[in-house]
């Protein structure tokens, strides 16, 4: 059974790490940015937002241009891995809080609007919404970008040939979201699933890339020792059969968006 403590201390580590390399690895994390942006504009807040929160705020530029847009009086940008607080793009125009999402050190209600993108997979969903909800006002709005069981899975199938490892977390479904959204107290206003990936010349370039974000073994079961060269030679042929058109290898990001209001 995996332990929750060792699970989040290794989540923690993992973006601790990542902090330097992030900005310039996280090409579709910035994609699916604008698909959340786009999104919030479809569903904007029904008032003036007084206080954002940027829950699973990273380096703080994923939010830059839903701060833009909204402008509120006050961002507060919430991650749990204090490496990525210090790299915050903007300390001038926010307040940084290092902060669990499944138990925000936030009064009830003292929320205008919630943006996360990508942080709350890593997440229960029944705790992580339970907690947005709480701490946003009857009619607040909240933004989610998470990923799928779809995500990496041409990197599950390679690594099918080699061992019995988790070598790729197993991310909740779009209804699991759905229903814990609605468990908490929210209204759907919409659950879309573009579907993008990213890309790289070479297996290992590839997993360099997913490694710079923080992204990786942060499943349990993972492989505790070094792949052999026979055992990469393996997996990359076998993932060679993923190779596009455009000569570039794909690792599929199965990306979920929600947009949410606070019940009454």
């Amino acid at each position: 059974m995996t332990d929750p403590h060792a699970h989040k201390r290794g989540i923690r580590q993992a973006f601790d790490r990542a902090a330097t390399t992030y900005d310039a690895a996280a090409v579709v994390q910035r994609e699916i940015c604008d698909h959340l942006l786009a999104l919030a504009r479809r569903h904007p807040p029904p008032a003036k937002v007084a206080r954002l929160l940027d829950a699973g705020c990273g380096t703080g530029t994923g939010a830059l241009a839903v701060t833009e847009w909204l402008a509120p009086g006050l961002t507060l940008a919430l991650d749990f891995a204090p490496g990525m607080l210090t790299r915050h793009a903007a300390p001038g125009h926010a307040l940084t809080v290092c902060g669990d999402l499944e138990a925000l050190p936030l009064a009830d209600g003292s929320i205008d609007a919630v943006w996360s993108s990508l942080a709350v997979q890593w997440c229960n969903p029944a705790r992580a919404l339970h907690e947005m909800a709480r701490v946003l006002r009857p009619g607040g709005v909240a933004w989610v970008a998470t990923l799928g069981p779809a995500t990496l899975w041409e990197l599950r199938e390679a690594f099918r040939g080699i061992d019995d490892a988790e070598h790729v977390i197993g991310f909740h479904s779009a209804d699991t979201w759905r229903q814990c959204a609605l468990q908490a107290g929210f209204q759907i206003g919409a659950v879309e699933q573009p579907v993008t990936a990213a890309t790289a010349d070479s297996l290992r370039r590839l997993l360099r890339d997913i490694k710079a974000i923080g992204a990786h073994q942060v499943g349990s079961g993972r492989r505790r020792t070094p792949l052999g060269k026979a055992a990469w030679r393996t997996l990359e042929q076998t993932y060679e059969r993923h190779r596009r058109a455009d000569g570039l290898l794909p690792a599929t990001y199965d990306v979920i968006l929600l947009a949410l209001t606070r019940s009454a």
